[in-house]
């Protein structure tokens, strides 16, 4: 069994690792001390189980548990956690395998022997329950196989097409499967809601431009592409844009 820790404490990671070096049939492969670490770490070395912490900083355990449901496969998740009662029992009711700590070696062999894949919902779940009042700092994606993440802060529209929504950002544009509901709610006033169809980073919003047909199309600094604006959000739009 090869095994990731993930934790922003040294002394925490040396001590999992001393006892899993301890247990029979298992292998430590490395080590992260935040989320965005740990996504690039299991990109690279493809862990079977991923000890996560939860409280860390820059990206969180919760977050990069849903990046990591996007690996094909994707490991299984045991999050160590301080937390209390209540947030505990989201932990069960959502199927999440989890360590309370300071953790046992015989409670750390259990966990490993139940460990389980929880899919995405489950762990969107579990983030509103534990900690719904943060938002994700970044957005994943599989491209040729590998997930992708891109800084929220560097994204300039989501773009809903068929099954698919584009994601428009500094670099070029990845696709997701997330519906434009959940990332509107996810995101809250951040982004704009232009069309049934597209969502705009209020930070970049550069211009309103009317075309020959008509229509009215937004320009986002950073980007060639515009968007059309539909006739029930324009003067949403065009309220947000005079305040400036």
């Amino acid at each position: 069994m090869k095994i990731l820790i993930v934790d922003d404490e040294a002394p925490a990671r040396l001590r999992l690792r001393g006892m899993l070096e301890r247990l029979p049939d298992t292998e430590v492969i490395g080590e992260a001390h935040n989320g965005l670490a740990a996504v690039e770490a299991c990109r690279r070395r493809l862990p079977d189980v991923v000890l996560l912490d939860i409280r860390m900083p820059g990206m969180d355990g919760l977050e990069a548990a849903g990046h990591l449901a996007r690996l094909d496969p994707p490991p299984a998740i045991v999050f160590t956690t301080a937390y209390d009662d209540y947030a505990l029992a989201a932990f069960r009711s959502h199927a999440v395998d989890y360590l309370l700590k300071p953790v046992r070696r015989e409670q750390l062999e259990t966990a490993l022997q139940a460990a389980r894949r929880p899919n995405r919902a489950q762990l969107e779940a579990l983030a509103e329950a534990t900690h719904g009042d943060g938002e994700p700092g970044h957005i994943s994606a599989r491209v040729h196989g590998n997930i992708v993440l891109v800084p929220v802060p560097e994204i300039r529209y989501f773009q809903a097409e068929h099954k698919y929504v584009t994601v428009g950002h500094a670099d070029g544009e990845v696709l997701i499967e997330d519906s434009l509901v959940q990332l509107e709610k996810r995101f809250g006033e951040r982004f704009l809601r232009i069309h049934r169809n597209a969502l705009v980073a209020r930070r970049y919003l550069q211009a309103l431009e009317k075309q020959p047909d008509g229509r009215c199309h937004v320009r986002l600094a950073g980007v060639d592409k515009t968007l059309e604006v539909s006739r029930r959000h324009l003067p949403t739009v065009r309220r947000i844009m005079k305040e400036g």
